[in-house]
């Protein structure tokens, strides 16, 4: 891993909370608060791509990069091959990794605990999970769930992952974090490729990179990252983020 580049997608057009990443939280638009996490991670350049010059100038403002990108990508993984293509044609950057614009109080640290399976040149995309401690969680559906076997200490390689229950039987069960740290050629070739059945089935976009053969390793973490997809969770977020100023 010789030079870590951290791309962060972010667009305006969210169906459950609309102009998400603009959304304030203590005073700042929440993709600033999720940048400087990013940076504050000291793993390398961070750069947001984005559909909206909005989100352009609230992060240059900052002191920051952001790079302007097609508005129909189909996923945020495309957005990210795009915007490297953009940053970075001589291809000096040899790992991408991928923090969601809706994470604001999430943890530096987890950030950099990404690159870690990297360190195993079978490992084509790295990630990250946490365990499942409230079992409502277990049964629903917008969790998703890694499946997979412990390959050194507190690291699994994933197996499947689910929106269901699984595996069935006593046991840990794992909450998948979205944060990815992909080698450059895994980006490539993962976006190059088709949508797998699998995939379509679960909506899940890295059920494509297993049914190719490509292997995911995932980093167990103590920090459930707090992901804003709703006003509700917007209000956590802000209550959060509250908290963490006055302590």
């Amino acid at each position: 891993m010789s030079d870590p580049l951290v791309l962060i997608p972010a667009r305006l057009a969210a169906t459950r909370l609309p102009n998400k990443p603009l959304a304030d939280i203590a005073g700042e638009p929440m993709i600033l608060h999720v940048w400087r996490r990013a940076v504050e991670a000291g793993i390398g350049p961070v750069v947001v791509a984005t559909d909206a010059p909005e989100i352009v100038r609230v992060i240059e403002a900052a002191g920051g990069l952001a790079v302007m990108t097609q508005a129909d990508h189909p996923s945020g993984s495309d957005r990210l091959a795009e915007a490297l293509e953009s940053i970075d044609p001589e291809g000096r950057h040899d790992v991408v990794v991928n923090v969601q614009g809706d994470l604001p109080t999430i943890d530096p640290a987890i950030i950099a605990a990404a690159l870690l399976p990297l360190a195993d040149r079978t490992v084509d995309i790295a990630t990250l999970c946490a365990p499942i401690t409230d079992p409502e969680e277990a049964d629903n559906p917008n969790v998703v769930k890694i499946v997979g076997h412990e390959v050194g200490p507190r690291r699994l390689r994933a197996l499947y992952f689910t929106r269901a229950r699984a595996p069935y039987g006593p046991g840990p069960l794992w909450h998948h974090i979205g944060l990815y740290a992909y080698r450059r050629k895994a980006l490539v070739r993962f976006v190059a490729l088709p949508p797998g059945a699998l995939e379509t089935r679960e909506k899940l976009e890295q059920l494509r990179a297993l049914e190719a053969g490509m292997r995911i390793d995932a980093m167990v973490v103590d920090d459930l990252p707090l992901g804003v997809d709703t006003p509700a969770d917007l209000d956590k977020a802000r209550a959060l983020m509250l908290r963490r100023r006055l302590n």
